[in-house]
């Protein structure tokens, strides 16, 4: 296929059949894209060096794990805004370079400080090449078919990479130091660099108007005290200070809304929302992260705490649900091509995650296959669900906003994840305090890993007894857990079915 050098609305109005370079830059587009979902989870094994070498405070060291969400988080909406403004084949080069870079200074990071300034670009860096991807992808592939099979192919690297990031940080560190887990990023970078002038259109709005610089903090203040208070909740519980900060990003999100509706050139063009399919496909990516990012809570601790697997070993049998993810988004697609509706698709994908959180909810304390098999089952329907909703929004979005919908739909992924990992772990929390005696130490009736540590310092039968009551309870709170998580994933799956099924996606 011959490519433009730039593509916008007019050029795409009449679908062409991608060719093999178009296939090629897809495979191109993968691996930061992969590169970029592994960061989120790469530094799990890396810490206790990085510790040892570079001494931080405790402060430093949260800093050191979070900086990198927090700032891709907050800042999608505006880059995917601004990649339709100055070209998202521009934007996605330039945060190869910036991702490249900072990977490099993370990797012989001196300081604490420096690692944290290095983790803090690469979130920046990150925040372009997501939506850029998705605006390239939407760019390159006009025909439906092969578009929808390009985004299911998406979807499975985006979900996949995240388990990956473990299990390759515990390799590299177990063979090399721990700035090797940054490295790893310098090659994929390096070929995007190349190639992408040479294989990648140019995908940009012709007249994208001012860019509305006062949006930026309005979007950040909105979107990162949201993310860090359900963040906290999940860990410390439903403190007054972290509900207050949830409560002020909302107020500010109001105040970003506002804005975009009465703005003259708005970072987030309401009439996006009134696209076919658009909105509806944004809430239900919400629900489906909420799901699925819900499960990790448990599935890691019940495999290292319950279970007693080394980290190493968690992240090895991690893997293995990830393996059913390659087929899931593929196998969606077919059916929509083959006549099924696409409703029922998404509704049968909610229907198989909420049928993985059945089976955790039978899960006891030494479950290893079944608590596998649930993730495994959890993970595919998430796929499918993901692959075609965001094909739905994508489909439905003018090609000139590709960047601006793709930031909306990872931003809805971050917030539906957080919400999910508070909500559902809040559930297992009360229950797991519950089910612990009075009679417990204080610690070990807070958290699994408080009577994990109260049970090494209690000698013989009665730390034995504490452990397994501690396991036990866990084990009641996930039971719990996932049965909140199968209904309110079943119900996701009735209005799924209801809401798409008069949507008919247009020609693109």
């Amino acid at each position: 296929m011959t490519t433009n050098p730039t593509t916008n609305a007019s050029s795409s109005a009449t679908p062409v059949r991608a060719g093999r370079r178009a296939w090629t830059a897809l495979g191109v587009l993968m691996l930061p894209l992969l590169l970029v979902s592994m960061d989120v989870s790469v530094l799990y094994f890396a810490t206790p060096a990085i510790s040892a070498d570079l001494r931080p405070s405790g402060t430093q060291q949260l800093w050191i794990f979070d900086i990198y969400g927090f700032v891709l988080a907050g800042l999608l909406m505006t880059m995917g805004s601004l990649g339709d403004r100055v070209g998202s084949r521009r934007l996605l080069l330039m945060g190869a370079a910036a991702f490249g870079g900072a990977s490099l200074l993370a990797a012989y990071a001196g300081s604490a400080e420096t690692l944290i300034a290095a983790r803090a670009v690469l979130g920046i860096g990150g925040a372009t090449l997501m939506p850029s991807t998705m605006a390239l992808l939407r760019t390159m592939f006009t025909d439906p078919a092969q578009r929808a099979k390009a985004i299911g192919l998406w979807s499975g690297v985006m979900t996949g990479g995240i388990a990956l990031g473990s299990v390759m940080s515990g390799v590299l560190v177990e063979h090399f130091w721990w700035g090797s887990v940054f490295l790893v990023n310098l090659p994929a970078m390096a070929l995007l660099l190349v190639l992408g002038p040479v294989l990648l259109p140019e995908s940009k709005n012709p007249a994208p108007g001012r860019f509305d610089w006062l949006s930026v903090p309005l979007s950040l203040a909105a979107v990162l005290p949201v993310i860090y208070g359900l963040k906290e909740i999940t860990s410390e519980g439903w403190h007054p200070q972290y509900v207050l900060c949830i409560t002020v990003g909302l107020l500010f999100a109001a105040l970003f809304a506002h804005r975009q509706r009465t703005g003259t050139s708005p970072l987030i063009p309401p009439a996006l929302f009134r696209g076919h399919g658009f909105t509806p496909a944004l809430v239900l990516t919400l629900v489906c992260a909420f799901g699925m990012m819900g499960s990790a809570v448990f599935t890691t601790q019940y495999l290292q705490s319950v279970l007693g697997k080394s980290p190493l070993e968690a992240a090895l049998w991690s893997l293995l649900p990830s393996v059913l993810i390659g087929i899931a988004g593929p196998v969606a697609t077919q059916l929509v091509q083959r006549g099924v509706h696409r409703g029922y698709v998404v509704a049968a994908g909610f229907a198989v995650s909420a049928a993985g959180y059945g089976l955790l909810s039978l899960a006891g304390t030494d479950s290893l296959w079944l608590v596998l098999a649930a993730a495994g089952v959890l993970a595919c329907g998430a796929v499918m669900v993901l692959s075609q909703l965001t094909d739905l929004a994508m489909s439905g979005a003018p090609v000139e906003r590709a960047g601006t919908a793709s930031s909306l739909l990872e931003t809805g992924t971050e917030f539906g994840g957080a919400l999910g990992m508070a909500v559902l772990g809040s559930i297992g929390t009360a229950l797991y305090r519950h089910g612990m005696p009075e009679t417990a130490p204080t610690e070990s009736r807070e958290t699994l890993g408080g009577a994990l540590a109260e049970a090494a310092h209690v000698p013989g039968r009665a730390g034995a007894s504490l452990l397994a009551t501690a396991r036990e309870a866990f084990t009641g709170g996930m039971q719990g857990a996932a049965i909140a998580g199968a209904v309110i994933l079943a119900l996701a799956a009735a209005g799924a079915a209801v809401t798409l099924r008069r949507i008919e996606v247009g020609q693109k």
